[in-house]
Order: structure tokens, then sequence, then C-alpha cells
């Protein structure tokens, strides 16, 4: 049964917002994995204060990733759910466990700024759209992204 869904946005409006957010969910699903990756790899004499900083960063995601995917579903589109599908729908590359921690946390900063751009793009469709749910949402998830690059920046002694 196919049933009518009908919350004030048109379906073209909900497949347009719905496309966005699963580059934010494919790209958020990358920044995680390899957050959660250099958490178990890190090295060197500041080991401690960046397991715990990447500890802290990939539960945040992991938790925004189901509200992600479910705002997908509430839109009535399926939700990507296979790392192939992932790999096609982000713009980040795969994390290397050989760098050295302040590498490590660059790289993570930059991710952080290019997920920061996908949420952006996806905010203003929501906007567009009329479709408060997924705006606020992206808002959520614009401040987490720009705070963790922040973070990220300042312990690597930039501005």
């Amino acid at each position: 049964m196919n049933a009518k869904i009908d919350t004030g946005l048109s379906k073209a409006d909900r497949t347009d917002v719905a496309q966005e957010l699963t580059k934010v969910l494919a790209d958020s699903f990358a920044v995680y994995l390899k957050t959660h990756g250099y958490h178990w790899n890190v090295r060197g004499p500041e080991f401690f204060s960046f397991h715990n900083l990447l500890e802290q960063q990939y539960r945040d995601i992991w938790a925004a990733l189901d509200d992600i995917a479910e705002r997908v579903r509430a839109l009535g589109v399926l939700a990507p759910q296979s790392y192939s599908a992932f790999g096609n729908l982000t713009a980040i590359k795969d994390g290397d466990p050989e760098k050295d921690a302040q590498a490590m946390l660059k790289e993570l900063m930059q991710d952080h700024e290019t997920l920061i751009a996908t949420a952006r793009k996806a905010f203003e469709a929501a906007d567009a759209a009329g479709d408060e749910a997924s705006a606020d949402l992206m808002t959520q998830r614009l401040a987490a992204h720009e705070k963790f690059a922040w973070m990220l920046r300042s312990t690597l002694g930039e501005r």
C-alpha cells in the first residue's frame, strides 16, 4: 500500500530536500568512520587528549546519523544504508591510520568544513521548500560541525 504523504510539502520538494539530506548523511557517516578510526590510531605525547576529543566528536556524529536518516524517511524517501551508497554520495576521503596526530586532526578539521558546506546546501534546499524540520536539523548539525572544526583548529594552534 502506498499511502499519500500529506505534510504540506510537495513530493518534488520532499524529494529534493531528501536528496540533499542523504549527502549530509553520507558525509556524516564518512566523518564518523574517520573520526572513530583516528580515535583508535592516534599516537604521540598528546594521545590522551586527542583520543578523548575524537571520542566526544564521534559519539555526537553517531547519534546524529539516526536523526538525519529518520528525517529522510519522514520525507518519504529511503535512506541509503550501504558502504557503496555512502561512498557514491560522500565528498569525504578515507582516512590513513599511518598519519601522525597533527595530520589526522588537520584532515578531520577540513572534513568538517566539507560537511559544513554539504549541510548548508541541505539547509538551503529545506528553507526554499519551507521544510522547517529539515532546516532546523541542519541548523543543529551546522552548529555541531562548526564547533568541531573550531576545536580541531584550536587544538592545532590555528585561529
